[in-house]
C-alpha cells in the first residue's frame, strides 16, 4: 500500500497546480528574501534545478518502497525485486510524463523520465549499500563540493572583484566538517 500511494502523490504533483509557474509563485519569493543578491535569471535556475532534486527524491522514495513491498518475504532475492522496483517505476514516470503531455499548464518530457529513472537507481543502491553508509558518503561528497567548490569560487570572485558573501563562512565551515568526519570515521571521538 505505501508504494501506490506515494504513486498517487507523484500522479497528484502532475496536476496543474504543481506547474512550475505555481510553483514559482510559492518559491521565488521565498529564495529571494534568502537570497536577497541573487539575480533572477539565477534565482530561475534554483527553482528549475529544486524541481529537479524533487524528481529524483520522489522516485528515489518509491524505489525503496517497492523494494520494500516486493521483498516482503525472505526467500525473495534482492536482484529480482530490484529489477521489478525498476520496472514499475520507469514505466510509472514515462506515465506520468505521458500525463503531463496532455496537461495544458504542464509539458511530457523524455529528460524527465531520465532523471526519474536517476533517482530510482539512487534508491535502489541506497536500500542495498545502507542507509548509514549511503549518507556518510553523501555527506563526505556535499562536503568536499562545499570545501573544494567554495574555495574556486572565493579566489574567482577575488579575481573578479566581488563580494562572496556567506562563502566566507561556509568555505571553513565545510573544510571543519571534513575533519570532524575523519577524525569521527577514525574511531576518534568529535572535539
Amino acid at each position: 500500500m505505501p508504494a501506490v500511494a506515494w504513486m498517487l502523490l507523484i500522479a497528484a504533483f502532475s496536476s496543474p497546480l504543481f506547474s512550475a509557474e505555481n510553483t514559482a509563485g510559492v518559491t521565488l519569493p521565498a529564495l529571494r528574501w534568502l537570497l536577497p543578491s541573487a539575480t533572477g535569471p539565477e534565482l530561475a535556475s534554483i527553482h528549475f534545478f529544486g524541481r529537479k532534486l524533487a524528481h529524483v527524491l520522489e522516485y528515489a522514495v518509491l524505489a525503496v518502497l517497492w523494494m520494500r513491498a516486493l521483498r516482503a518475504g525472505p526467500s525473495r532475492p534482492w536482484g529480482r525485486a530490484a529489477g521489478w522496483a525498476l520496472l514499475i517505476c520507469v514505466a510509472w514516470a514515462a506515465l506520468d510524463e505521458a500525463h503531463q503531455a496532455f496537461v495544458p499548464s504542464r509539458t511530457g518530457s523524455a529528460r524527465d523520465v531520465a532523471i526519474d529513472t536517476g533517482g530510482t537507481l539512487a534508491g535502489l543502491i541506497a536500500a542495498r549499500r545502507g542507509w548509514r553508509a549511503t549518507l556518510d558518503d553523501v555527506a563526505g561528497a556535499l562536503l568536499w563540493i562545499a570545501a573544494v567548490g567554495g574555495a574556486a569560487l572565493l579566489v574567482i570572485d577575488a579575481v573578479a572583484g566581488v563580494g562572496s558573501g556567506m562563502l566566507w563562512a561556509t568555505v571553513p565551515a565545510a573544510i571543519v566538517g571534513l575533519f570532524v568526519r575523519r577524525r569521527w570515521r577514525a574511531g576518534g571521538s568529535p572535539r
